[in-house]
């Protein structure tokens, strides 16, 4: 066995052990008993141990030394590996252990909190978490900005001051856009009535499967915060039903499905190896965003909804044109996750700015709330009325994922850009979409992006898929064109 045998072996058996640790995150967010927690946080920091112990295995570094790359690909995985070891040898094993089980503890003291409404219950918790990260930070910073340490897992290369520029250009025409919408004459319809869960659920498989979603390979389940999990031939996902608000539970399960399916493509050959899954959450958030909105939210696809929905719950009460102007609504709202996409990235930015000074030591945990509560009313105009609909929203915090934020707006960034190129390449994909059917979208994009795994870095690979480095600018024209023309801009 020559010494890339041997690491790719190494790697299997890590990739392998990696999603049986997922699995047990997908058991505490869907089927785990409630007074299970504080085990499931042992549970999990034995196996952040077990991992951490693979991952810092000093053979890798021999092996690595000695492996000879056939071709690309192994010159790609060996750069994935290198980068993976080098990082994870700089965090001591007891902190990864550690942060594991705080954090296991941390989700369920999160959702108990989110639920009674008591953020002083929570914060204890999340200023150990927050204690936790930013010694890891210290640790994989080596001087530098420990922020752009923490994004770097999330968005290899990004680092927070190119993203602030690139958010920066994008505040004023989104602001602007979205005050020009709400003081429009022509304001569409909400869609009012009661929608039974059952049916509902019943829905979001057909969506799942119009964006060819694999059920040999997936099933979808019930969760607070919808979420996708694993990758290769287990890949699941969650979604939510509200009974007055159906779009909740569809667009839900279609942005779930856009990673699920990102997983689902990556070329087979690639399976359980460090270039066997999604290049970066940016990326990632890319293919949820783009089967959400450009695709899910676009005029084609809704008429065809308009119809299923009809079929399922009776009259709606407009028709498809009217429909379409209901999913696409600007409203005012508290939540990130049904934001309309004018509004959504000006909840990210909040985010982005509030835990930047987390880590970077100006904000303490005890103030969160009071900072948050300000932001939102100066970005927003209104007032948090609830915790649950203020800071406490999100499990993001909870579990740890500080650096994760940014990469959803930088993943609508990268959405604009697809569906440029995509529009270019397929023209009729209108015509399939209208019959309820996204294979070739969905078919360019497995072949433009999913296919390749981890083979390229994130910048890279959105250029390789459209031809262009990626900017905002074509996010920025998608949301002009569309909304000035449903509301008559």
């Amino acid at each position: 066995m020559t010494a890339y045998d041997a690491l790719m072996a190494h790697q299997r058996e890590l990739a392998a052990l990696e999603q049986v640790s997922g699995r047990l995150g997908w058991d505490q967010e869907t089927m785990m008993p409630r007074g299970a927690a504080e085990q499931r946080g042992e549970e999990m920091a034995a196996m952040s141990g077990v991992l951490h112990a693979r991952r810092t295995d000093p053979r890798i570094g021999d092996w690595l030394d000695a492996a000879e790359p056939a071709d690309e690909v192994a010159r790609a995985q060996l750069r994935e590996v290198r980068r993976a070891f080098e990082r994870t040898c700089r965090v001591p094993a007891g902190l990864a252990a550690e942060i594991a089980r705080v954090t296991s503890i941390a989700q369920g003291q999160w959702a108990e909190a989110r639920a009674n409404e008591a953020p002083a219950d929570f914060l204890p918790v999340l200023d150990r978490v927050l204690a936790l990260r930013r010694e890891e930070a210290q640790c994989l910073a080596d001087g530098g900005d420990p922020y752009d340490a923490l994004l770097d897992a999330y968005e290899p290369g990004a680092t927070a001051a190119t993203l602030d520029q690139m958010f920066g250009a994008l505040r004023p025409r989104l602001v602007a856009l979205r005050d020009r919408a709400l003081g429009a004459a022509r304001q569409p319809a909400t869609l009012q009535g009661t929608f039974d869960p059952a049916d509902q659920l019943e829905i979001s498989r057909d969506l799942a499967a119009a964006f060819g979603y694999d059920f040999r390979r997936g099933r979808i389940d019930r969760a607070v915060h919808p979420f996708s999990s694993g990758s290769g031939d287990d890949v699941r996902i969650t979604t939510r039903t509200v009974a007055h608000d159906p779009f909740n539970c569809f667009y839900s399960t279609i942005h779930e499905v856009g990673h699920a399916t990102y997983e689902q493509n990556v070329d087979p050959a690639l399976a359980l190896s460090p270039l066997g899954r999604g290049v970066s959450m940016g990326v990632h958030e890319s293919q949820s965003r783009i089967y959400e909105n450009q695709l899910g939210r676009g005029a084609a696809f809704t008429g065809w909804l308009h119809g299923r929905m009809e079929g399922a719950f009776g009259d709606l009460g407009m028709d498809a044109d009217g429909f379409y102007g209901a999913v696409n609504r600007l409203q005012k709202g508290y939540i990130r996750t049904e934001a309309d996409e004018v509004q959504y990235n000006l909840h990210v930015l909040l985010r982005f700015d509030l835990e930047r000074a987390l880590i970077g030591g100006t904000l303490a945990v005890a103030d969160m709330e009071e900072a948050w509560n300000a932001r939102f009313l100066r970005d927003f105009g209104y007032a948090v009325d609830t915790p649950s609909n203020g800071f406490l929203q999100d499990v993001h915090w909870a579990v740890g994922l500080f650096g994760y934020f940014p990469t959803y707006t930088l993943g609508n960034v990268y959405a604009g850009c697809l569906y440029r190129a995509l529009t270019a390449a397929v023209p009729q994909i209108d015509r399939s979409l209208a019959s309820g059917d996204a294979t070739p979208a969905t078919d360019w994009l497995r072949d433009s992006l999913q296919r390749f795994g981890g083979q390229f870095p994130p910048r890279e690979l959105i250029e390789r898929a459209t031809g262009q480095a990626p900017t905002e600018a074509p996010l920025l024209d998608y949301l002009d064109a569309k909304f000035a023309e449903i509301y008559g801009l």
